[in-house]
């Protein structure tokens, strides 16, 4: 409410103070006897409203500096919305301390996926090696089933000549599978110049593997019947070799003698000298290189 001063009261002065409440947005008959809209405060609004605030101030700081204070009562929508702005404000605040807490607790989270990701992944490397080593033992186990398994004696192509030659090929890539393949053929083609061959590579495994004295048993099964195939001649220095290793020098200078008669004209110059250097080596008789 606006108290006027003795010198306003005139009609002049009365009008001049009615512009002054009219330019503030007070006049309160008006608002008492008509209802108001609700003011929709959107920026033009508020614009407006700043004007008309900044042309009170300087009215009031006119009529202060001339000695006629004039009080003003608060703006009751001013208030209403000083409070929703002091209310807001709090909101607000509750919001960024919400906002705050929400962000730590992602930290913490984003945290304890990463940690998880690791973790899974140490356990999908150690679950990979698992499963590799589990593989490396079921291999093993069936590889060594097989190898002591009895050996087949049924031929695996029906052919004497292709089971040899697939057994051939077999111990030069895995010696101990070949090593039975060579065998089944001994077994399913028995007294055929493939099983006199095989028990030949056979004892070249056994030779390999330094057992010379399994060696001997398969190269004297070869040579049985002295057969004139073109290894014959250097599976009879194999098998002198083989005897000797198993202190047999007297056997191995024998079988030396037994090249000399059967095979010595057919074989190449290299088994001929190899046969003199092992009867030197294995101090064989004189008698006993003569034939």
């Amino acid at each position: 409410m606006l108290k006027l001063p003795p010198a306003l009261r005139t009609r002049n002065a009365l009008v001049t103070a009615l512009g002054v409440v009219l330019i503030a947005g007070t006049t309160t008959v008006v608002a008492q006897t008509t209802p108001m809209e609700p003011i929709q405060w959107d920026k033009r609004r508020l614009e407006q409203l700043d004007r008309n605030v900044r042309r009170i101030e300087r009215a009031l700081t006119q009529r202060n500096a001339a000695g006629q204070p004039v009080i003003v009562e608060p703006d009751p929508e001013v208030v209403a919305l000083t409070g929703r702005v002091t209310i807001m404000d709090r909101r607000l605040g509750d919001l960024e301390a919400t906002l705050q807490r929400v962000n730590g607790d992602l930290e913490r989270l984003t945290f304890q996926l990463d940690e998880s990701t690791r973790d899974n992944a140490a356990l999908e490397t150690r679950l990979r090696t698992a499963e590799t080593r589990l593989r490396d033992i079921a291999a093993a186990a069936q590889r060594e089933a097989e190898l002591n398994a009895p050996i087949s004696s049924t031929s695996p192509t029906g052919d004497a000549g292709r089971d040899l030659a697939a057994a051939v090929r077999l111990a030069a890539s895995d010696p101990a599978m070949g090593d039975r393949a060579l065998q089944t053929v001994t077994l399913a083609w028995p007294d055929t110049p493939q099983a006199r061959e095989a028990n030949a590579r056979l004892g070249d495994l056994r030779v390999s593997a330094g057992d010379h004295a399994g060696a001997v048993a398969f190269y004297a099964a070869a040579l049985n019947g002295w057969p004139t195939t073109p290894w014959a001649g250097e599976t009879v220095l194999e098998l002198a070799s083989a005897l000797n290793a198993n202190d047999r020098k007297t056997q191995a200078c024998t079988a030396l003698g037994d090249f000399d008669r059967r095979y010595a004209a057919g074989v190449t110059a290299a088994a001929r000298s190899r046969a003199a250097a092992l009867r030197t080596q294995f101090a064989c008789p004189a008698a006993r290189r003569a034939g």
